[in-house]
Order: structure tokens, then sequence, then C-alpha cells
């Protein structure tokens, strides 16, 4: 009987990140690194700049499109 392709997928990965020498290191770095990506980057950086009610965000956005076609 065949096992499911997603246990032979995560067997396959498994068994070859475990006979790494670095294996649990580059994973642990690879975690690290999406943690500060999704995380802090989001938190910090990409910050919603529309605020308040649909009017009050289509009135933003056609200010912006207004002013950047006088430039």
């Amino acid at each position: 009987m065949k096992d499911n392709i997603f246990l032979r997928i995560w067997h396959f990965y498994y068994e070859g990140f475990s006979s790494m020498t670095l294996g649990r290191t580059l994973w642990a770095i690879v975690l690290v690194k999406l943690f500060i990506m999704f995380a802090i980057l989001r938190v910090f950086f990409f910050q919603p700049t529309l605020t308040g009610t649909d009017y009050e965000k289509a009135e933003q956005v056609r200010a912006n499109l207004v002013i950047g076609e006088k430039q």
C-alpha cells in the first residue's frame, strides 16, 4: 500500500536534512530569518497607511493620485 504523498515528501526531507552535518543549524537560521521578515519587519516597516472610513480612504488615494499627476 502506498503512503500518502505528503507523508512521503515529509520523510524525504526529514531524512535528507537529518543526515546533513549542519542540518539543524541551517533550519534554525531559516526559521530565525523567517521570524525577522514576517514578525519584526512587518510591525515596523509595513504598517497600513490608509486609516478611517471607506470614504476617507478613497479621499486619501484620490489626493495621492492627483499629486502624482502634477509631478
